[in-house]
């Protein structure tokens, strides 16, 4: 059993569109928490229209522009960012009170936003996921089904100016294999919690009981 509540860490996670880090990240939380490693996704605020099955307060908070930027100007926000003429933001309350339960929170956000924490926090972690190919990229963004070639070539544009900035996270995961790359994500999540200090703080009287 645990001696003491240890803060949440606070991630953040990046990729290209269809690098697959949406499907990687909703595979960890489950995983995590069923070996006791609690972690929740940031549900983001955005100004864009929902896609088809994604649900307000699930997938994202659908606002309009003038609601968000209400909040801009309140401080809301722990980050925010335009992406594509639309606005993406994380609230800074609700992810403060998750840390403060000892919870890992997983930032779903591009640089621009991995940048702003960082000048925020100096104890944010951060991981970058690459594509096995710009050629496999390209097939994932055209099977969705849901964006016209011209929308799919903005994407390419958009994701390589995203993928130039991977050397800024602590991490690197290339996902080749799905299953390979939440193994490999999940093991840098427990890495983190079982770090000596950490642990040392976590099991303070069964270490003293054993040192008697």
């Amino acid at each position: 059993m645990n001696d003491v509540q240890i803060p949440g860490t606070l991630w953040i996670v990046s990729a290209p569109s269809g690098g697959g880090k949406t499907s990687l990240t909703r595979a960890l939380v489950p995983k995590l928490n069923a070996n006791n490693w609690p972690a929740e996704i940031s549900v983001s605020y955005t100004t864009r229209d929902p896609r088809p099955g994604e649900v307000d307060g699930v997938h994202y908070h659908f606002v309009d522009e003038i609601t968000f930027a209400t909040m801009v100007e309140h401080g809301d926000f722990l980050e925010h960012a335009e992406v594509f003429g639309k606005h993406y933001g994380t609230a800074l309350s609700r992810t403060k009170q998750l840390l403060g339960n000892g919870i890992d929170v997983i930032l779903d956000i591009d640089w621009q936003g991995a940048r702003q924490i960082r000048a925020r926090r100096s104890d944010v972690q951060s991981v970058f996921i690459l594509p096995p190919s710009a050629e496999e990229l390209k097939r994932r963004l055209s099977n969705r089904g849901q964006d016209s070639d011209a929308v799919i070539s903005a994407r390419m544009t958009l994701a390589h100016a995203e993928m130039v900035h991977y050397a800024e996270y602590d991490y690197l995961i290339v996902n080749h294999d799905f299953d390979r790359a939440l193994e490999e994500l999940a093991s840098i999540f427990v890495a983190r919690r079982l770090r000596s200090a950490t642990q040392q703080v976590r099991n303070e009287r069964l270490i003293a009981s054993l040192l008697e």
